[in-house]
């Protein structure tokens, strides 16, 4: 018998503040069940709940506990959308699918909203509204290609232009953003734990310190051995996103896992706060590496962006961060970073989220693409159909095979020369 080993949180502000986690102590008895799930963040936290609700006897398999991963230690950033432009998603999966992508990607935030309202989980939730921003003209061009195509779609967006950016952020630094009211922010890790204590309260079981160890055939249905039990299932699906292993052949090549990092300040005065970004939205700006910010309810700035490939534990590990923000804003010089953290998010080649079911009752779900927060949240009924509903049961992604990234062994050397690459671009305004 293995003894599963418990790894803290990593350390950072969502972890010092988030609500109490709900138990989840480990499997340590063999089940039989409907579904099981490997992941415990958002997406298979979502797809639980949703399954529990039809009455499916589902259970989570989680290496640590709830939320560990980056689903608690995102940006807390609910933003709409996939990384492509409408048009282009039509382009790519047609007419008809295309436009069910853009309908359900767009309406994410909502959904997510909702499920907040719903579940009355406190997390610190609000919709003031998500701002794409560009600071040289080619991200502005982009930008304003995305605006019309949504705005030709009926969508709730605005371009704003340099003065309103300026009213909007405090910084003279941006051209235009596209504002899309439907977004928003929450702290992830209070996020991640009410959805498992909601899914708990519907029937699912949780389960922490349980990592799944192997996945094989067992007749017609699966066997996942885990440090002190197995679970067999008739269905499984894996949302391992980030930290996907080698648990089924091929799947960790087909996404680049890479580290996104936060840096975050004491409190700030109301005054400071305000002159910074008066109304509260969240914005990620446009260019070769992104960079996010918001201000939480208590007035702390967080800035996110790519960072180094491996964990941090302080803000000075994330030090361009930091001058980056006074840069934005040089009346923050002076103020107290308390915290710098990161985790693993899974990016892939195309850049859609990709969903695959490489054989029969068994599905996967993976590749936020950094849109992790509200696109995994509605995933959840999408796979929760499929799962229940089989084959026939259609959802609003397409469903493809799996396929590894060539020279996958290659991609950390990669992503770190893009990023010291990228900055250097953003710096030079190229």
């Amino acid at each position: 018998m293995t003894t599963p080993v418990r790894l803290p949180l990593p350390p950072s502000l969502y972890a010092d503040t988030a609500v109490p986690a709900v138990p989840t102590p480990p499997l340590d008895t063999d089940r039989r069940v409907s579904v099981a799930i490997v992941g415990g963040g958002f997406t298979g936290l979502s797809t639980a709940l949703h399954l529990a609700e039809q009455g499916t006897d589902v259970v989570v398999l989680e290496a640590h506990e709830p939320g560990w991963g980056a689903s608690g230690n995102n940006g807390g950033q609910i933003n709409p959308g996939l990384k492509h432009d409408p048009d282009q998603i039509e382009a790519d999966f047609g007419g008809e699918l295309g436009r069910r992508m853009i309908d359900f990607a767009y309406d994410t935030t909502n959904f997510t909203l909702d499920l907040v309202r719903r579940y009355q989980i406190p997390c610190e939730s609000r919709q003031n509204g998500t701002l794409r921003a560009a600071y040289n003209e080619a991200a502005a061009t982009g930008i304003k290609t995305t605006a019309e195509q949504c705005i030709s779609r009926g969508m709730p967006v605005k371009l704003l232009g340099r003065e309103e950016m300026r009213a909007m952020t405090g910084s003279d630094r941006y051209l235009c953003a596209m504002l899309d009211e439907r977004g928003g922010d929450l702290h992830p890790l209070s996020y991640a734990r009410g959805l498992a204590r909601a899914a708990i309260s519907a029937g699912a079981a949780v389960y922490g310190e349980t990592k799944a160890l192997s996945l094989s055939r067992e007749g017609s249905r699966w066997r996942i051995t885990t440090p002190r039990a197995t679970v067999t299932a008739d269905k499984v699906l894996l949302a391992t996103n980030g930290f996907t292993d080698d648990l089924w052949p091929g799947l960790r090549r087909t996404v680049v896992p890479v580290f996104s990092s936060i840096a975050a300040t004491a409190p700030l005065s109301d005054e400071l706060a305000r002159a910074i970004m008066p109304s509260r939205p969240v914005l990620y700006e446009s260019g070769h590496i992104t960079v996010y910010y918001r201000i939480d309810q208590r007035n702390r700035l967080l800035m996110g962006g790519r960072g180094p490939m491996h964990w941090i534990k302080s803000p000075s590990d994330i030090s361009y961060l930091i001058r980056y923000a006074e840069r934005l804003w040089p009346q923050l010089k002076g103020v107290s970073w308390t915290h710098g953290w990161n985790s693993r998010l899974a990016i892939t080649a195309d850049h859609y989220p990709h969903v695959h079911e490489p054989t029969r009752n068994l599905l996967i779900s993976l590749g936020c693409n950094g849109r992790g927060v509200a696109l995994s949240s509605a995933m959840g009924v999408q796979l929760a159909r499929r799962l229940v509903g089989g084959t026939s049961a259609e959802i609003d992604m397409p469903i493809t095979g799996i396929k590894p990234i060539r020279m996958h062994a290659l991609w950390p050397v990669a992503v770190t020369a893009t990023v010291l690459a990228g900055r250097a671009r953003d710096r030079l305004g190229i």
